[in-house]
């Protein structure tokens, strides 16, 4: 992921016009795959339900699909439990897998479970493929990218506080705040439930990239210690919390609640991935939101690599008895234009060479992920960079500490201790 810079989401976009809504790759039927009524093969696809990707945006998606390919029938499914990564376990358990599963990505235990699509020639050329690869093989292809390293920002706010341009380095980024406060705004919006630790994720990718370019595997092999490597972007954060530059009560704000208190504009900066634009769109507001890259550490370049994670990730059960049939419906899925316009508006998510109708801010965050001299994973991460499941949820419980009492160095302590005890 150095020079020269690859693209962050499609290497190469003519595959992607070659293809069309007749749902493209010429697999043929499976003539052992189970069949309903009237001589259908029936897929059935596990996705997530949230309040952009309704159950009827999912059937909605796939009728193209299905009318070009009339032996074939779609079957959307919603979660059962609180959400996919809860859903697919039960059902794993009940032998009642689904045969395509979108949201997740291939982690080591998953991939035992999942078709190994390292030999379809579509494949390799959707967004992340090659840094999603996991030991190798891809067995997770996706739509587009999501830009992690996002700093939404309200204009206006800046106007009236006198910030001319926005801050490029943290030490900026601490001053801007100190203006923001002083002109009656809420310097940056968060709140509890998994934001919290997420957005300093967001914040610290540009950053920790640059000091530690495989950040992930480096923790892995225990070269590096997560919460130590960490430890200043922790004591910055305690700065802000005993400065008011966030809400001290910020905990017992919901997710959804944050996002709206942005938008009413009653704060002036908000952290989050590219998905924001989506509901920014819809939002009724006074002023107008623009966006830049997170600042990076002094001495750093700017802009730093961008957090990146894949869009609309789609996997295959290796389980399936309609293989064919559910590895053209995925083709058509990442590949078709018309199909990957649609999801990529739906949800707020980019795929570098693919043009669509943007609003202003979406513009914005493109030219963000063009101009990135690379894409890293955050958190937990995806393929060979990734850390145990459940590294984001012990991240945010330290993060969340911080607003209770707890000093920086004790935060990252319980972090690395954390996975001491998963190493």
């Amino acid at each position: 992921m150095r020079s020269p810079r690859p693209s962050l989401a499609l290497p190469a976009v003519a595959c992607l016009f070659l293809l069309t809504a007749c749902g493209g790759g010429g697999f043929a039927d499976n003539s052992t795959a189970q069949q309903s009524g009237g001589g259908q093969v029936t897929v059935r696809m596990l996705v997530n339900i949230s309040p952009n990707l309704t159950q009827a945006y999912w059937d909605g998606l796939v009728k193209p699909f299905e009318q070009a390919n009339p032996g074939i029938d779609v079957k959307i499914e919603a979660p059962t439990g609180k959400g996919v990564a809860d859903t697919l376990p039960q059902q794993l358990a009940a032998g009642n897998a689904p045969d395509v599963v979108e949201t997740l990505m291939a982690d080591e235990t998953l991939a035992k479970q999942m078709l190994d699509l390292t030999d379809q020639p579509w494949a390799k050329d959707t967004p992340l493929a090659q840094q999603a690869k996991l030991g190798g093989k891809i067995y997770t292809v996706g739509v587009g990218v999501q830009a992690q390293s996002l700093v939404f920002y309200n204009k206006s706010a800046f106007d009236k506080a006198g910030i001319d341009r926005p801050p490029t380095t943290f030490d900026e980024f601490d001053a801007a705040m100190g203006k923001l406060k002083d002109a009656g705004y809420l310097p940056l919006q968060t709140g509890g439930d998994f934001l919290t630790g997420l957005q300093l994720l967001q914040l610290s990718n540009p950053s920790r990239a640059q000091l530690h370019p495989a950040w992930q595997q480096d923790v892995k092999a225990g070269k590096v210690k997560a919460g130590e490597s960490l430890l200043p972007y922790l004591e910055r954060y305690r700065i802000w919390i005993d400065k008011g530059y966030v809400d001290k009560n910020a905990l017992g704000m919901k997710y959804a609640d944050a996002e709206t208190a942005f938008l009413s504009g009653k704060s002036a900066m908000y952290v989050m991935g590219s998905w924001f634009t989506a509901a920014e769109a819809k939002a009724q507001k006074d002023f107008e939101v623009g966006v830049f890259p997170a600042p990076v550490d002094k001495g750093q370049a700017y802009p730093g690599p961008q957090g990146a994670t894949l869009a609309a990730p789609y996997m295959i059960l290796k389980s399936t008895p309609n293989k064919d049939a559910a590895l053209k419906l995925v083709q058509w899925l990442v590949t078709d234009p018309a199909a990957v316009k649609s999801q990529l508006k739906q949800d707020g998510n980019f795929r570098t060479g693919v043009e669509r109708e943007f609003t202003s801010l979406e513009k914005q965050v493109q030219e963000i992920l063009d101009n990135a001299p690379s894409g890293v994973p955050q958190g937990e991460g995806y393929g060979d960079a990734t850390l145990p499941k459940g590294f984001n949820a012990a991240w945010n419980s330290e993060v969340q500490g911080l607003y209770v009492g707890k000093s920086p160095k004790e935060a990252a302590e319980g972090v690395d201790r954390w996975l001491a005890g998963r190493s």
